[in-house]
């Protein structure tokens, strides 16, 4: 499946990955900032998500959907940045994909089979409750609580509202997609092997369970220190776009830029 893409700027390529409640609109802010600064910054809706609607499929591959979608763009080597949901399909990409990945930059992960801490298993309760109860507005409440900081700018959680329940009203009318098997769980030893540059970071206001995912994580990867992004909840890319930017830009800076073999689009 090709996915949806909104994209800007001429240069190295990242590839932007959005959180699960969220779409690639996330990134509108970040697509200017990073053109101007020289890079070719492609943001993808994930399949499911947003404008990539999945209509008889029984499952859903989401790392090979980017990589399809990347290839029709003629793109063959990029580094991932990646919030939640996008972290995971970045390190999925990745593990299936090494030879083409120069970099991953990845905010707010947290492994499925890691227990669920009080305040994330409330806020799931939270939104099933509300869905059960076809109260969607709700739900979307339910949504900006668990996943924004509670003084991020009435912009944000306005554009983080309109997402959350574009994203609710698709679950409502096409089901939840299954997932085909994760590539991470095939092999226990996949992170440690990746040996890629990385840079692992999470929102300072997110909840236990992103903090104790990202410093594991950063750990397998051998990234070094947990970022913290001051200022910022889950969705700490769309809460602190100037902040997350000038992070990747500084990442970008530091990692060396391998041979492109392809330019064209496909």
């Amino acid at each position: 499946m090709l996915l949806p893409a909104d994209q800007a700027g001429q240069g190295r390529t990242v590839v932007l990955l959005h959180a699960r409640p969220t779409d690639r609109t996330m990134w509108s802010a970040h697509l200017p900032l990073l053109a101007e600064a020289g890079v070719r910054a492609i943001a993808l809706d994930l399949p499911g998500q947003g404008e990539a609607i999945m209509q008889d499929q029984p499952k859903v591959v989401p790392w090979t959907d980017v990589l399809d979608t990347l290839d029709h763009l003629g793109i063959d080597r990029f580094v991932l940045a990646g919030n939640s949901l996008g972290a995971l399909v970045s390190l999925q990409v990745a593990v299936t994909a090494r030879d083409r990945v120069d970099g991953l930059v990845l905010v707010g992960y947290r492994p499925h089979d890691q227990e669920p801490s009080e305040r994330l298993q409330t806020a799931w309760d939270r939104e099933r409750t509300a869905l059960e109860a076809d109260d969607i507005d709700a739900a979307v409440q339910a949504g900006l609580e668990a996943w924004t900081f509670e003084h991020a700018s009435d912009e944000v959680k306005a554009h983080a509202a309109r997402m959350l329940r574009n994203q609710l009203q698709a679950r409502i009318a096409h089901g939840e997609p299954h997932q085909a098997e994760d590539p991470l769980s095939q092999d226990p030893h996949a992170l440690r092997s990746l040996r890629l540059p990385a840079l692992v970071a999470v929102g300072e206001h997110d909840m236990p369970d992103f903090f104790r995912g990202g410093e594991d994580l950063a750990h397998n990867l051998a990234s070094g220190d947990l970022v913290v992004i001051p200022g910022a909840g889950h969705l700490a890319p769309l809460e602190q776009p100037a902040a997350f930017c000038a992070l990747l830009l500084d990442f970008l800076d530091r990692v060396p830029t391998r041979a492109v073999r392809r330019t064209s689009g496909a």
